[in-house]
């Protein structure tokens, strides 16, 4: 038998594609502290934690609005399944956390949509997990993005759509202020 033959089966690691977004990144840094050049890997009983605190947290961002700990992300496996995910946790007592439109208060936590945003503050992550067969550990891999996640990525705005079900929105790049009608108007 050859080398090739006896050597172990090589399995994937699930991997959380992180892309930042702040208004502000450019003048203030904010994510000066974060590698964004490559994957980075984690034991899978470890947690992710995300904020201000160097001391405690593995992704930091420069920010004094930011809580020492904002939130945190857990690897687990699902019961009865072979699927991985990831828990996500608001440890922030002053801000509120939005995941797609969950909102999750001091110590909420609620598992990560396999691709959502995540919100605090000015801050937008557009979060994506890309699957994986490794029970020992997981990897993060950050992006930059240079316009906000909601506009780069095209989705819908949470603005509501008229009873006729078509959206000035869709026809118009311009921001337009709502107007209300009277449903007996045509």
């Amino acid at each position: 038998m050859s080398s090739f033959e006896e050597a172990e089966t090589e399995e994937t690691v699930t991997c959380l594609h992180m892309t930042f977004y702040h208004p502000c990144q450019e003048d203030k840094m904010m994510f000066r502290c974060l590698n964004f050049s490559k994957r980075q890997q984690m034991r899978a009983d470890e947690t992710a934690k995300f904020g201000r605190d160097t001391n405690v947290c593995r992704y930091n961002l420069m920010d004094t609005r930011v809580s020492r700990i904002q939130f945190s992300l857990q690897f687990y496996r699902k019961l009865n399944s072979s699927e991985f995910s990831f828990e996500i946790k608001n440890m922030s007592k002053k801000t509120k956390l939005i995941v797609d439109q969950t909102e999750l208060g001091y110590l909420n936590k609620i598992d990560l949509p396999w691709k959502c945003i995540i919100c605090f503050g000015d801050y937008q992550i557009l979060a994506e997990i890309q699957e994986g067969e490794s029970m020992d550990y997981f990897e993060t891999h950050l992006h930059l993005a240079q316009v906000p996640i909601s506009q780069e990525r095209c989705l819908p705005s949470l603005q509501p759509v008229p009873e006729n079900g078509i959206s000035s929105s869709l026809f118009s790049s311009q921001s337009k202020s709502p107007m209300e009608i009277d449903e007996n108007e045509s």
